[in-house]
């Protein structure tokens, strides 16, 4: 690629492409290509003056040799991504808004009034139309006063007035539909599939693979808390798979032998195999888009509410204005009544706002899936952690594995991994990292893997029954036995670690200790939090008294709860609930489901649990909690906006009929101040919340 410098300064430079014309997937290709890099760590692509942006670490030489090379035919880009790219939706309605302004700029400085006037009457119709069937419908809605206004300011032949309405309105639908667009697209992206290795399954075998060599008609298994990767049909396994992100249901449904299975439901009990049918991730993307702009989720209650008090607004508007009329007799003030009405700022700014703040929290790497979470955010007074890859960090590392059968410790590791590879849980990762670390070879040895929800795994290995879990699971649920000598090797096992039991034939054989430390900015994070409104902080963790007391008071946590089960956080949610409470449930496991759905806003690690971050309301990144504080910061502002919204349209509105009605302004600029507030609210709404 041949390309010039034209800004550079450390850790940023700014190029400009030699080419004729950059298209749209074109720019998309430089963009992906680039952000991929693991040294580039933003990177802005303006295809309209073939402009690149780029901040970046480490060697520039690196940067400049991998624009030198680039080429368009040989660079591999997802095919989903640069069909969901955004970018030409965004360019689409930026020349629609030029278009709009200097249509109507250029009619009124060039065309004489005869033929603007015949221009309104021609676009009236489809207002009139609107306003008609509404009517026709027995409504008496927003659509039947822009109708009335826009007629009577023909009546009176008062065509710039209707012009001037007619004109605003458009440049509102364009913005409503615009945001709409694009934060409806930017979060089914962020919700789209992200499974980068499944499980195939090859001459009774299972194998990791990556999830770009499936291909139509092989067999993938799917285990317990997994999310199904693939639209296919079910040849083998029973399960109860959750579609609720997808079908809306709130129960899981079952799935067995000869039964479809939809990409993107999550399997909360049993596993299954499944023969793929197709594999493009596009259809997902289509579903979800579907899904979500049919949805009731994307609707905060203020949001509701504002757009019924609109609608509820328009008789009065019509009772005011004969009112006026009878009263004066006048015919322009009672038209100033009609041409400024609160229903029209009210139904376009409240949604614009919610819909800014989605698509805000998104660029934070926060996805959140409607409005009413933002709100549920906002009203929240109780936060609840759990600790195992919430407050302690997603990367928990194995620090010993200490035998007692007089097996090799590396063995029992391995064989820990074997099973704990099927999982996705941070003390699973942990376990098969170390296991990788140490090369250690963990090919399918077991039978099929039982995985009970917060206790643990069980399988046979060799005939050789096997469980790995917790301790009540292992001594308690098991009845499993310590080796005849070894009670003092175990009451000696080091304490401040979370701790794996590993046993054989019901018998002890090993404990992995495993390093779980705590985030360092946890302590920070909750501090915040409080500042921000949130009054009553809750960790919840399945580790003992000793752990659990221990991180709650370096922490900071106003209460803590140890050994706990997934029916135990969700009855302390409904509970909390019962009292009045707003709840918000931080989790990234499968235990943390039942808890996640409960709350009045659930919070999922991105890479936590599939079946996590399908319940969630909303999913924040791995790398720092103070993604949570934003979330809180981005939601009060929001609350805050539509409060502002709600006091600074009732004060124009009322000022400008007041002012019409006694005379001071004439229905033609009552229209125009009317609409260009109207807009001027819905474009500060656009606007940043942090």
């Amino acid at each position: 690629m041949r390309f010039v410098i034209k800004h550079e300064m450390k850790g940023r430079i700014r190029i400009h492409v030699l080419q004729n014309r950059m298209t749209f997937g074109e720019a998309d290709q430089l963009q992906y290509h680039l952000s991929i890099q693991p040294y580039v760590t933003s990177v802005k692509v303006r295809e309209r003056t073939q402009d690149i942006s780029i901040c970046y670490t480490g060697d520039r030489a690196v940067l400049i040799s991998l624009l030198r090379k680039f080429r368009y035919d040989t660079v591999e880009i997802p095919e989903v991504y640069l069909q969901n790219s955004g970018r030409e939706l965004n360019e689409h309605y930026k020349e629609k808004l030029i278009h709009s302004v200097v249509l109507r700029m250029g009619s009124r400085l060039f065309l004489p009034y005869s033929v603007r006037a015949g221009i309104a009457v021609v676009k009236s119709a489809g207002f009139l139309w609107k306003g008609i069937k509404t009517l026709a419908e027995r409504k008496l809605e927003v659509p039947v006063l822009d109708a009335t206004a826009i007629g009577v300011s023909l009546l009176r032949k008062d065509y710039d007035t209707a012009g001037s309405v007619m004109f605003l309105l458009g440049i509102g639908e364009i913005l409503e539909e615009w945001t709409h667009k694009k934060s409806v697209g930017d979060l089914a992206r962020s919700m789209s599939l992200n499974v980068s290795r499944v499980w195939l399954r090859r001459r009774d075998q299972e194998i990791l693979v990556p999830a770009s060599e499936i291909r139509a008609e092989d067999h993938v298994v799917v285990h317990m808390g997994n999310v199904i990767p693939f639209d296919g049909v079910v040849t083998e396994g029973d399960a109860m798979v959750n579609q609720s992100s997808f079908t809306g249901e709130p129960l899981p449904v079952h799935k067995s032998k000869g039964g479809y299975a939809y990409a993107g439901t999550v399997i909360e009990d049993g596993e299954l195999t499944i023969c793929v049918k197709e594999v493009g991730g596009s259809g997902r993307y289509d579903k979800i888009v579907a899904m979500i702009e049919e949805s009731e989720k994307l609707k905060s209650s203020l949001e509701s509410r504002a757009e019924h008090l609109a609608d509820r607004l328009v008789p009065y508007t019509f009772v005011g204005t004969g009112l006026v009329w009878l009263l004066t007799g006048n015919t322009a003030k009672a038209l100033s009544v009609l041409m400024v009405d609160f229903s029209c700022a009210l139904k376009l700014a409240m949604p614009v706002s919610v819909l800014s703040a989605i698509r805000e929290a998104s660029g934070y790497g926060l996805t959140v899936k409607g409005g009413k979470y933002l709100e549920a955010v906002a009203e929240a007074d109780t936060i609840v952690f759990d600790k195992t890859g919430t407050l302690t960090k997603a990367c928990p590392t194995v620090v010993d594995v200490i035998s007692f059968t007089g097996e090799e410790s590396d063995e029992l590791l391995r064989i820990a991994a074997c099973l704990e590879e099927h999982f996705p849980h941070s003390m699973a990762k942990a376990v098969v990292n170390a296991a990788r670390i140490k090369n250690l070879g963990h090919d399918e040895m077991h039978s099929k893997v039982e995985y009970l929800v917060a206790h643990g795994i069980s399988s046979t290995i060799e005939g050789r029954k096997v469980i790995i879990g917790s301790y009540h699971f292992v001594f308690e649920d098991e009845a499993c036995r310590i080796p005849t000598g070894m009670q003092e090797r175990f009451d000696n096992i080091p304490t401040g670690y979370s701790h794996l039991y590993l046993a054989i034939e019901n018998v002890l054989a090993a404990v992995i200790c495993i390093e779980d430390p705590i985030r360092e900015e946890a302590g920070a994070v909750i501090r915040s939090l409080k500042k921000a409104g949130i009054s009553k902080v809750v960790m919840m963790t399945g580790d003992s008294e000793r752990t659990a007391c221990e991180i709650a008071r370096k922490i900071g946590v106003d209460e803590y709860y140890s050994e706990v089960l997934p029916e135990d956080k969700a009855g302390f949610i409904e509970k909390e609930k019962a009292a009045g409470r707003k709840v918000i449930m931080i989790g990234d496991g499968v235990n943390d489901s039942p808890a996640l759905s409960a709350a009045d806003a659930g919070i999922a690690i991105s890479d936590g649990a599939e079946i996590a971050r399908e319940i969630a309301d909303i999913t924040v990144g791995a790398e720092n909690l103070y993604q949570i504080v934003t979330l809180k910061a981005i939601s009060n502002g929001l609350m805050k906006r539509i409060h502002r919204n709600y006091r600074r349209i009732v004060v124009i509105n009322t000022g400008l009929i007041l002012l019409g009605v006694g005379g001071v302004i004439q229905p033609t600029t009552s229209a125009v101040l009317h609409n260009a507030s109207t807009l001027a609210i819905s474009l500060r709404s656009m606007g940043s919340l942090t």
